[in-house]
């Protein structure tokens, strides 16, 4: 539902548009409708966005938010990224509240993904 002053959509930068969008397709099943060739919304991934094409790249050392997934099998999950072409840049680990890994996507982009 939309309402004012909610997150609705967040956008991210894609270097290799066809391989980010692959890489989220196996790794979490997420869907993408293409508007054009520099522009691939996303669904099925709890939040609405998008990859657009970039050379920039969304990392927490440059400053960026970061984009948090929820897992409730965190091994499984950090296997399953390492299969689908992600690479991790910070294995398991505790944090107050769960445990998290981060990985960046075939564009460079880090993620998290945490369970409790």
């Amino acid at each position: 539902m939309r309402e004012t002053g909610k997150i609705n959509y967040i956008e991210l930068p894609a270097r290799e548009l066809e391989a980010t969008k692959q890489f989220f397709t196996d790794a979490f099943s997420w869907s993408f409708i293409d508007y054009g060739p520099d522009y691939a919304a996303i669904e099925g991934a709890g939040l609405d966005g998008g990859f657009y094409r970039s050379d920039k790249v969304a990392t927490t050392a440059a400053g960026s938010a970061l984009v948090v997934l929820y897992s409730d099998h965190l091994e499984a999950t950090e296997e399953k990224v390492k299969a689908c072409g992600g690479t991790i840049v910070q294995p398991i680990f505790s944090f107050p509240g769960g445990r998290r890994f981060h990985f960046c996507d075939p564009s460079g982009n880090e993620f998290a993904v945490w369970s409790e």
